[in-house]
């Protein structure tokens, strides 16, 4: 297992991935906003020198706020490892954040998960 940070606005945003039996998971904490589009996007696709991975699980239990860049990022990280056959579940998404995205329907493309071991196991 390796771990990689990616940090930006400190304060506000981190997003920390590593990869679970070949399952890319990013675990992320702060707001989710247009000021973080490129580190989520690179975050969650980005191969680092390796690979990227087709089998992403994103844990939003650290995300305190999401407007519709977080919406937008997610639908392209589906639609890129969908071309790959792969696919994105989203974990432990607080109620707030949830809300936005059912709200939207992205749960009805997207499977949500109330925790990261759920995501993993399905």
């Amino acid at each position: 297992m390796s771990d990689i940070e990616i940090t930006d606005c400190s304060d506000r945003f981190s997003a920390v991935h590593r990869m679970i039996d070949g399952v890319r998971v990013v675990t992320v904490e702060g707001e989710i906003d247009h000021r973080v589009r490129e580190v989520l996007s690179a975050a969650l696709l980005s191969g680092h020198n390796a690979a990227p991975s087709s089998r992403i699980v994103v844990d939003l239990g650290g995300v305190t706020f999401m407007d519709s860049t977080g919406i937008n990022i997610f639908i392209a990280a589906y639609q890129a490892v969908s071309a790959t056959e792969g696919w994105l579940r989203i974990a432990a998404a607080q109620e707030p954040v949830l809300h936005v995205v059912q709200l939207v329907g992205v749960d009805a493309l997207i499977p949500c998960y109330p925790s990261v071991e759920q995501a993993l196991a399905s």
